[in-house]
């Protein structure tokens, strides 16, 4: 009996979801596209700039 209830119950709830409608799927994807080529663009200019340090010291 607790386990139908509990069935039940997932069921109201999920009812009660909202999901994303396309464009804001969309929206979001590019948005972590966005921001995933600035983060990656950063660490790699910082790359450059410690390897050029670093090899300056050593040599």
């Amino acid at each position: 009996m607790k386990l139908m209830k509990y069935y039940r119950e997932a069921k109201d709830e999920l009812g009660k979801v909202i999901f994303p409608i396309k464009e804001q799927i969309r929206n979001a994807y590019i948005s972590v596209i966005i921001v995933v080529t600035v983060v990656a663009l950063f660490l790699a200019l910082v790359n450059v700039i410690l390897s050029f340090i670093v090899g300056n010291t050593i040599s």
